[in-house]
């Protein structure tokens, strides 16, 4: 009894001293809930994306210093080849994006393609595009358009410039396959797709739509609509979170490009007086 008490008080009993005893299994770690959250699937990336959402990143950032670089200039005049060597570009970058993809998971998971609620479509599309022309109102009452223009910048992109202009058939057609079904479907593909689904599986989602917002914005090359765009590119990441399928943004973005076309278009040949929206 000496001897054990000695040892007791040599080693001290684990018991007595409020701590776990070692016949006892292990208390298991309560871990706190993944980031991600909605109905846009993350599962399936992995790091190695990040460094994908890097160069897609750099690529953008070089477009949009080209941009600004022009602008400080005399802007040039955009043509059939420049409309084609853009449609190609958006083509290659949704491209490049599905192939990095496509190997980790099908297009359906990925995508979203099989959606059964799919004809909310011709509800959430129309519905999408009155809520921005709302914004575009409210912008306009709010004197936004008259603040950027004290910078002393353009307040109209070029190819809103094209839809006012141009006496060409092939680039009206041009400019419209592009607003209309590439630009909608590469961008989508790349931005809301990609970009968006990555960072929101390592930063979470609200941190994901406002990085993607922004860059988003900024790719298209114009300071007044950097805002509008930015309001858009949160309205297409709701709508695809809302769904789980990029048909419905797809969906959203043709829509609003296709009003913005037909609206510039209307305005021109019937001389219907209307501002552009940036």
């Amino acid at each position: 009894m000496i001897a054990r008490n000695s040892r007791e008080a040599v080693l001290g009993d684990p018991l007595s001293a409020g701590g776990q005893s070692p016949y006892e299994p292990p208390q298991a770690v309560v871990l706190p809930p993944p980031l991600p959250s909605g109905k846009v699937p993350v599962w399936f990336y992995r790091a190695w994306d990040l460094a994908g959402v890097a160069i897609v990143f750099g690529v953008f950032a070089l477009l949009v210093r080209g941009s600004a670089q022009a602008a400080v200039g005399a802007s040039p005049a955009l043509g059939a080849g420049t409309l084609i060597v853009n449609i190609g570009f958006q083509a290659l970058m949704a491209g490049a994006v599905a192939a990095s993809v496509v190997r980790q998971v099908g297009w359906v998971t990925w995508l979203g393609l099989r959606w059964p609620g799919w004809p909310r479509v011709f509800l959430i599309a129309p519905g999408s595009v009155v809520f921005m022309w709302m914004v575009f109102a409210g912008l306009k009452l709010s004197g936004y358009a008259n603040w950027i223009e004290s910078f002393g910048v353009e307040t109209v992109q070029d190819t809103v410039k094209l839809l006012q202009k141009s006496e060409d058939p092939l680039i009206l057609g041009l400019m419209t396959v592009a607003a209309v079904i590439a630009a909608p479907l590469c961008e989508e593909i790349v931005f809301r797709g990609y970009f968006y689904p990555v960072l929101k599986k390592y930063a979470g989602p609200w941190p994901a739509a406002v990085c993607v917002a922004l860059v988003f914005a900024a790719a298209h090359g114009n300071l007044a609509a950097l805002l509008p765009l930015f309001i858009l590119s949160g309205l297409l990441v709701f709508v695809y979170e809302k769904t789980g399928s990029l048909w419905a943004p797809i969906a959203v973005h043709s829509c609003f490009n296709s009003v913005t076309v037909l609206a510039q278009l209307a305005a021109r040949y019937f001389h219907i007086p209307l501002d552009a929206a940036p």
